[in-house]
Formats: C-alpha cells, structure tokens, sequence
C-alpha cells in the first residue's frame, strides 16, 4: 500500500485529525478508528495511549514526522494522525502493528 497516496486521498474525502492532543481526544470520545503513529513518535505518548484505548487499532509506520507531515501535505511534522473516517481511501485496512 502507498501510504502518501491513501492519506492524501483520505485527507481529501474522509475525517483525519493530527497530532497527539487531537488523537487522544477522539481516542476518549469514541470516534478513533484508527491511530498512525511516526516512527520518532514518543513511546512514552503511545504506550499511554495504547493503555487507556486498547480497543483502537494503532499503527507505526516507517516514516519520521517530517516525512509524515509532508506525506500529508502539512508544511509542519505530524507524529499522530487519527482515522476518524477513511472516505475513499483504504486506511482502515493498514493492520495494528504494535506490540
């Protein structure tokens, strides 16, 4: 799967959030259906999400945040993005990946 090509398609048709506050936000509310974590993400950040959410399905990829921030089209580093909707990308179908 490319990756930069199935975020910006979910970026254009389904419901993304960045970064970790807005993770963690739709993580409580309910709405998370998938986390994308930078490999530099923090493991302090992502073991407490992982903890307090287990029920999410998480995802490291191999990208640091500047790579996932401009994969994303973002002129800053994006170490989190939350799936709350995959429009017409396939996203959700990317397998968790954290131990």
């Amino acid at each position: 799967m490319d990756l930069s090509r199935q975020l910006k398609t979910a970026i254009k048709t389904g419901d993304l959030t960045f970064g970790q506050n807005q993770a963690t936000d739709a993580c409580a509310n309910g709405q998370a259906k998938l986390v994308i974590f930078a490999v530099n993400c923090p493991q302090e950040y992502i073991d407490d999400l992982r903890a307090r959410h287990p029920d999410v399905p998480m995802h490291r990829t191999d990208l640091v945040n500047r790579e996932l921030g401009s994969a994303c089209a973002k002129p800053f580093p994006v170490s989190t993005i939350c799936v709350r909707g995959e429009g017409g990308s396939e996203l959700l179908s990317l397998p968790p990946n954290l131990d």
